[in-house]
């Protein structure tokens, strides 16, 4: 992704999006010209953005539209101005909030004027956004519906198992039995959604050769390799190892201040599905016999480090044995040697 640097740009055009309405201030430079509201469908949205081609002065090239990202309640917004070819900001809310310093109340329309005020302030640094392919997006939509039918199986499987034991058998059965087509059918939604995720992968070369290469990684499966194409946009957005451990709250920070010195630790700030998913890889390489099976023997028995600080470990070093494959576009060899090294050996060998 880029960033707005290259550009001078002199319009910023902040959007607060929800349900109903979008609220919309308009600036130019750090001068506030408007604010307005219109509903949040694509006639207005089209109709709004030739109001704003119509001021004096104003282009499309030297305007940035800034928003906050709340999932599918920008849908219409996006697909109209970036066929507009504008240029779009969506930043996260936390983004923006923890940049505003000490503020006291909210509404729609102050909430418009701060994101128009973040686009100024943040002008050079700010990071264009840029649509997923519909193959992602689609992919990315039936990830979303798998994770919530999974929520509600596990919902009634689990609270049904959980009361069996504190319960007469008789009621217990009767719940079970009067659940059993809830469940079952739940169950053929979720083999549904999962055979489509499947053939839009296969049917896609780009995700497909991804995946298969994601999944040759040791105790990392199709569900993990998914939602790491979805969260890094087929490794567009986030391609190094370091950035996409920090995203997913595997990277530990350091906690300083003065003479106290804490031990570093995690950040609370991350994607909690993509780090449950890892997580579940790394306990499954410990259960298993190779190497990091090996490296967590030695670590916890041996120099008797903590468990968890060795999992997270693990689950950074399968995040590198990712990318380093997809960067090199070969699938995981466990005896794999790098070629630029052979010939060093070889001249040590001949001395």
């Amino acid at each position: 992704m880029e960033t707005t640097k290259e550009k001078k740009y002199t319009w910023f055009v902040g959007i607060d999006v929800s349900r109903n309405k979008l609220d919309y201030a308009v600036m130019r430079g750090k001068q506030l010209l408007f604010h307005n509201e219109i509903e949040n469908n694509t006639p207005f949205i089209k109709q709004f953005v030739l109001e704003l081609k119509a001021l004096k002065g104003f282009t499309m090239s030297k305007t940035i539209f800034c928003m906050e990202n709340t999932g599918f309640y920008c849908n219409h917004l996006l697909e109209v101005l970036h066929k507009m070819k504008a240029n779009i900001v969506q930043e996260p809310p936390a983004q923006i909030m923890k940049t505003m310093g000490l503020v006291r109340g909210k509404n729609d329309k102050v909430d418009a004027i701060r994101i128009a005020h973040y686009a100024y302030k943040n002008r050079e640094t700010l990071r264009l956004w840029h649509p997923r392919r519909p193959v992602l997006n689609e992919l990315a939509k039936l990830s979303a519906l798998r994770t919530r039918l999974m929520n509600y199986l596990g919902g009634i499987t689990i609270s049904l198992k959980e009361e069996s034991t504190f319960i007469k058998k008789k009621i217990s059965n009767q719940s079970m039995q009067l659940c059993n087509n809830s469940i079952a059918a739940l169950k053929v939604d979720l083999k549904a959604v999962d055979d489509l995720m499947l053939k839009l992968i296969n049917e896609d070369e780009e995700l497909s050769r991804l995946r298969d290469i994601i999944v040759s990684v040791d105790h990392v499966g199709p569900v993990t390799a998914t939602q790491i194409l979805i969260c890094t946009n087929e490794f567009r957005d986030i391609s190094n190892p370091k950035k996409f451990a920090c995203y997913a709250g595997v990277a530990p920070f350091p906690r300083e201040s003065g003479v106290a010195i804490s031990r570093r630790r995690v950040s609370h700030i991350a994607n909690k599905k993509m780090k449950a998913l890892l997580h579940t890889c790394a306990v499954g390489t410990i259960r298993g016999n190779n190497d990091l099976t090996a490296y967590y023997l030695r670590k916890t028995e041996v120099e008797k480090k903590p468990k968890m600080s060795v999992l997270n470990a693990l689950r950074y070093k399968i995040i590198l044995r990712i990318f380093t494959c997809v960067k090199q576009n070969r699938k995981y060899e466990k005896t794999y040697v790098n070629n630029w090294m052979k010939p060093a050996e070889e001249e040590g060998n001949d001395i």
